[in-house]
């Protein structure tokens, strides 16, 4: 399993808590982009359009594993 960054694990405790977020799509480049990437990436989050100008982001089964299993 994949070392979790603090910030990419500050992303998946929100989203356990939230369920999902929506995030600007024009935002691309951001820390916070360069974060749902990681995690994109790793399998932990979804990202699906809501609208052109919004996307859903939620979390995964392994995202949850890799937070409860991060300590």
């Amino acid at each position: 399993m994949a070392r979790i960054l603090p910030q990419q694990r500050l992303l998946l405790e929100l989203l356990m808590a939230s369920g999902h977020i929506a995030v600007p799509s024009e935002a691309r480049g951001s820390i916070l982009w360069r974060t749902l990437e990681e995690c994109r990436q790793a399998r932990w989050i979804t990202v699906s359009e809501v609208t052109p100008d919004f996307l859903s982001i939620g979390i995964t089964r392994a995202g949850r594993l890799a937070v409860r299993t991060a300590g």
